[in-house]
């Protein structure tokens, strides 16, 4: 399998299907494949060799999309690079990865110049942007105009397609060495249920493009015939009009993200219901959540997908019939149609139904390992399972429920809590828009549960009540014993809440302590 087939086919059956839609700019299949094929002429013209690395720092465009697709078809590796990076971080990956070309956007041209002065090995930056290239960059559309079109390099199978660093939140991130039959297996796995996409529909990028997430959701529309809308940096109220003016079938969304978006439609009284399909994924989805998406996506049907970027990324996939069970909505749902999972001890020995234990994944999803990291490499891999860090179990119909990173995991008078379920239990308070569970040093408890909570806005919350909610519904030693509360969540662009920002805010701010 190869992620360039679908525009060969494309181009194939329906010449001038639409295929990208980015503000004014309409670009058809039979288009898209000559812009690829030329930018691919492009690069092999500046030197690009077979597996050479090409590094992308931009917000999210149709010309993003002819880079996934071209770099391949100059047989090419793909580095997309996280856009809430400091230029330390992106000079790390671009160090680490050997990236010999960077595309940037207008909002990455400063970063760009300085990494090409910074880093001898950047021999050439593109920039994507619309307005006059500045010096020591060479222009995108100039690039596409004067090349000569490059045949297909045929890269599939086993071949590494892309380097996709972790976000980071535990210092440098990782590379992640995807094949294309890793990416492939990984989005026709949730094809498979029929529940992902509109076939022949609209997709809204809404989540950053350099997410495998997004990724996933690209490759899975340019399977199914869709037409792609970009969406440069995420809002609610931006969401919101897209959907309604684009007749937009297909988002994808975090539910962080998914409350802004609701926010944002109430308030300006816009139509959420040309959407078909609303897919989620990074925590469960809370009860008062799902009920107002429900209302305002009124035609749509929800999917959660658990996963993460070594395996390419979805591991189970929690299906719209199984949102109607209150408890099913706390899992992440069962194994995707192509993976097998399984819940471990710390032998890897398969643990009895019900019983938390490591999650471990195996399948043709599984990365083909970490770049320049053998040793992590195989104690990742250990045993033929993806060991994923987190720590959960599964019930007697196969439904896998996440308990909590199994670094998170806060150990307070002996106690093993685990931040998720105490979430779900505070977010259950009408005042709570959203909240983190952290441990914290505490002299006589070794660690104490802290909560962090963003109050909806014009409300206020107490550590007393969300204690006095707490010890209603899970055990005492589980409640908060502290309090922070804060205007907004630091998030990453994938939209999880950052919780190493948050300890380290915790440790410099005040807060309420329980008596």
């Amino acid at each position: 399998m190869k992620i360039t087939q679908s525009l060969h086919r494309s181009v194939q059956i329906d010449p001038n299907r639409l295929m990208t839609v980015d503000g004014d700019r309409r670009i058809t299949a039979k288009e898209s494949f000559e812009r690829v094929s030329k930018l691919a002429g492009a690069l092999i013209a500046y030197g690009l060799s077979v597996d050479d690395r090409v590094a992308i720092l931009a917000q999210n465009s149709d010309r993003y999309h002819e880079v996934l697709l071209a770099v391949p078809w100059a047989a090419g590796v793909v580095v997309p690079l996280n856009s809430r990076w400091s230029p330390d971080e992106v000079a790390f990956a671009l160090e680490d990865s050997g990236a010999t070309v960077l595309f940037v956007d207008q909002a990455f041209v400063d970063v760009g110049l300085g990494m090409k002065r910074r880093l001898p090995q950047i021999r050439t930056l593109i920039y994507m942007g619309g307005d006059r290239c500045p010096s020591g960059a060479e222009d995108y559309e100039a690039l596409i105009s004067a090349a000569e079109v490059a045949g297909d390099a045929g890269r599939g199978g086993d071949d590494l397609y892309g380097i996709f660093f972790t976000g980071g939140t535990t210092g440098f991130p990782k590379g992640v060495m995807l094949s294309h039959d890793n990416l492939m297996v990984s989005t026709l796995s949730i094809i498979s249920t029929g529940h992902f996409l509109t076939p022949r529909g609209r997709i809204l990028h809404a989540a950053p493009m350099f997410h495998l997430a997004d990724i996933g959701q690209w490759i899975g529309g340019n399977l199914l015939e869709s037409t792609h809308y970009f969406m440069d940096a995420f809002s609610g109220a931006g969401v919101a009009r897209s959907i309604s003016e684009n007749n937009v079938t297909d988002v994808l969304l975090v539910p962080t993200m998914m409350q802004m978006v609701l926010e944002a439609a109430a308030a300006n009284s816009i139509d959420l219901s040309p959407v078909s399909h609303v897919v989620y994924g990074a925590s469960p989805i809370t009860d008062t959540l799902l009920q107002s998406a429900r209302a305002q996506f009124s035609e749509a049907e929800f999917t959660q997908a658990y996963g993460m970027s070594e395996l390419a990324p979805v591991a189970t996939i929690l299906l719209p019939e199984d949102h109607s069970d209150s408890e099913l909505r706390r899992s992440g749902g069962r194994a995707a149609p192509l993976t097998e999972i399984r819940i471990v001890d710390g032998e890897d020995n398969e643990l009895p139904r019900r019983t938390i234990g490591e999650i471990v994944a195996r399948g043709g999803n599984v990365m083909l390992g970490y770049w320049n990291r053998p040793e992590e490499t195989a104690q990742a891999l250990r045993n033929g399972w993806m060991h994923t860090g987190d720590s959960g179990f599964m019930d007697e119909s196969g439904y896998v429920f996440i308990v909590d990173r199994m670094k998170d995991m806060i150990i307070t008078g002996g106690e093993n809590v685990y931040s998720v379920e105490v979430e779900n239990v505070i977010a259950s308070h009408p005042s709570v828009a959203m909240c983190a569970v952290i441990g914290l040093p505490d002299p006589v408890w070794g660690e104490r549960v802290h909560v962090v909570v963003q109050p909806r806005p014009g409300t206020t919350v107490s550590l007393e009540e969300l204690v006095a909610i707490c010890r209603e519904k899970i055990s005492g030693y589980k409640s908060p014993r502290s309090l922070s509360l804060v205007d907004s969540m630091p998030l990453s662009p994938a939209g999880k809440i950052l919780k190493r920002e948050l300890r380290a805010q915790a440790g410099t701010s005040s807060m309420a302590n329980a008596t």
